[in-house]
């Protein structure tokens, strides 16, 4: 399995990339931090730098890159894009979360 992310939201990172003028071999990474009201939290970020212990996936023409230690809990986790009347951003559909909040931004395993 893999961090998967969908075509809307590889879509989303493509555009962000061009309108902020990152080099061409910036990496989305996808980790997770501990906090949040179930215990983790997600977490995205725009990187050129890649570490000794990153997982790196190509998906829908976007570098993605995770820790080894955010990979346990997110191998398999699929990354989306909304953009609807109540909300705009980045939804994560984790199965490895035994139990996710509300506003779906933290789990726990």
């Amino acid at each position: 399995m893999a961090v998967n992310i969908s075509e809307r939201a590889a879509s989303e990172v493509k555009t962000i990339i061009q309108q902020q003028n990152l080099p061409e071999n910036t990496y989305l990474r996808v980790g997770v931090k501990g906090g949040g009201c179930s215990g983790f939290s997600y977490t995205l970020d725009l990187t050129d730098s890649v570490g000794e212990n990153d997982e790196v996936f190509d998906v829908h023409g976007v570098k993605v890159i995770c820790d080894s230690k955010s990979y346990l809990y997110l191998n398999g986790v699929a990354v989306d894009f909304k953009d609807e009347v109540m909300g705009r951003g980045f939804v994560f559909n984790n199965p490895n979360a035994s139990h996710t909040c509300g506003c779906g931004s933290s789990f726990s395993a």
